[in-house]
């Protein structure tokens, strides 16, 4: 993300543990307490992966701002953390409930747990740039706010505190002397997803506090460029807002392609760099570019500077030269595939130009490159690596795995219908299946036999 202008981002919440986690083979991080009257506890499989992001931000000069729990169910929130204690979901803003006592648990929690990676408390982590009390938390009280931005204070005094509601400006967020920044989301459904609710907001929050647009999204373009605009430029009484976010990006996948949402609109998450053709009815590469625009104008350029070429994937390892995957490289457009016949070389392309930007993938059933079986020899080990690139040149060559070319087309299992006598030579539909062998070049031939008079 850096690679592309970006020098902060707000990443989702924690998730809470929640009946479907199971099904869905989901690691979540706040996971129920262990007896009735107990505390959350924090999955560290789950948390260790949060480490990682932390750590990498670091390394990359990142900073993030981290939610805490969300008003929304479907990642696990405040009513999941409600059920743990047999509590309704609005118990969760109330100070007096055993849900907000839990949600002051996993905040200190979080905030004094040990990085795995950098060996840091996560309060002197200098990526994390600010904690949000959660994601669109828009029923928070004064009370609420109050209690929970003092604790979050108490625990790193040295990082910043985001008050995470939703739809207004909090005025008692205003006057809070351990709250930060106020944010906002637009969205349609809220009735604010225009340019103006910047200048609104800004006026409403008079100076008192930095005033960032957490999320906003899931609009053409050319909208999503005017509100972006009216970010970067609005100002009122000298103050301005400290930056946008439109929702949402997704990243790699370890193993090839991106993650990748849906919403109930048709959006799909963002993939960087963007990706015109496979992003075409997302108009990705134009939401990308106005971000970058936008991120190269606060910081005080007229256009985004190029891109920096890709640094090397990471190739995968294999047992078919039909199956080679790739982790993408972060600003990579698309990739070239060699193949030798030694781990030296000499090499030769295989494959060019493939692009790891398709929308719905499924590392299940999708793969990147499936090499020629009319190229190879049964028996033969081959060796592989893999180039990235994009408009400012190629990336150094991957790491190399080897294969041995041992799969031969099998032939295929055929079943038909029970065996059927008829003196019609029409009309008789018959049913064939085969066993799909996962090779290339499948060809399914067929042929009748006609037995009988005439």
């Amino acid at each position: 993300m850096v690679q592309t202008g970006a020098k902060a981002q707000r990443v989702y919440v924690l998730s809470v543990q929640q009946e479907f986690d199971k099904a869905c083979g989901r690691e979540t991080h706040i996971l129920a307490p262990e007896t009735a009257d107990g505390m959350p506890r924090l999955n560290e499989k789950a948390m260790r992966v949060y480490d990682n992001m932390i750590a990498e931000a670091d390394k990359q000069g990142l900073r993030l701002i981290l939610p805490f729990i969300d008003h929304w169910w479907w990642w696990g929130g405040r009513e999941q953390l409600a059920a743990f204690y047999h509590e309704k979901a609005e118990d969760f803003y109330r100070t007096d409930s055993k849900t907000f006592k839990a949600y002051l648990d996993v905040i200190r929690q979080v905030i004094t747990r040990t990085n795995t990676v950098t060996g840091r408390a996560y309060y002197d982590e200098k990526a994390i740039m600010a904690w949000e009390t959660g994601n669109e938390l828009e029923d928070t009280n004064a009370d609420f706010l109050h209690q929970t931005a003092a604790w979050i204070k108490k625990w790193a005094p040295h990082q910043l505190v985001v008050d995470g509601t939703y739809k207004k400006i909090n005025s008692f967020a205003l006057t809070d002397p351990n709250v930060d920044i106020v944010s906002n989301h637009y969205y349609t459904n809220a009735d604010n997803n225009h340019p103006g609710q910047v200048t609104q907001d800004l006026r409403a929050v008079g100076g008192q506090k930095v005033y960032l647009v957490g999320e906003f999204g899931l609009l053409p373009a050319d909208q999503l460029n005017a509100i972006m605009q009216s970010i970067v430029h609005s100002e009122v009484n000298g103050a301005q807002a400290a930056g946008g976010l439109i929702w949402g990006f997704r990243g790699h996948r370890h193993d090839g392609g991106f993650y990748w949402h849906k919403e109930s609109t048709g959006h799909y998450s963002y993939h960087l760099p963007g990706f015109a053709k496979e992003g075409e009815a997302n108009q990705e590469q134009a939401v990308v570019d106005l971000v970058r625009t936008a991120a190269a104008q606060m910081a005080g350029q007229q256009t985004m500077a190029p891109l920096p070429k890709p640094e090397a994937p990471l190739l995968r390892e294999t047992t078919s030269p039909f199956a080679i995957n790739w982790m993408g490289a972060a600003v990579g457009r698309s990739y070239d595939v060699e193949r030798a016949a030694s781990p030296t070389g000499p090499w030769t392309v295989v494959g060019r130009d493939i692009s790891d930007g398709v929308n719905e993938w499924n590392p299940e059933t999708m793969v990147l490159f499936r090499d020629d079986y009319r190229q190879l020899q049964l028996g033969h080990t081959y060796y592989y690596r893999v180039t990235a690139k994009n408009e400012s040149g190629r990336s150094a060559p991957s790491n190399v795995i080897s294969v041995q070319h041992s799969e031969e087309n099998q032939p295929p299992v055929v079943t038909l219908e029970p065996a059927l006598t008829t003196t019609q030579d029409q009309g008789v539909e018959l049913t064939a299946s085969w066993q799909d062998d996962g090779l290339p070049s499948r060809e399914v031939k067929v042929g009748w036999q006609h037995a009988g008079d005439g």
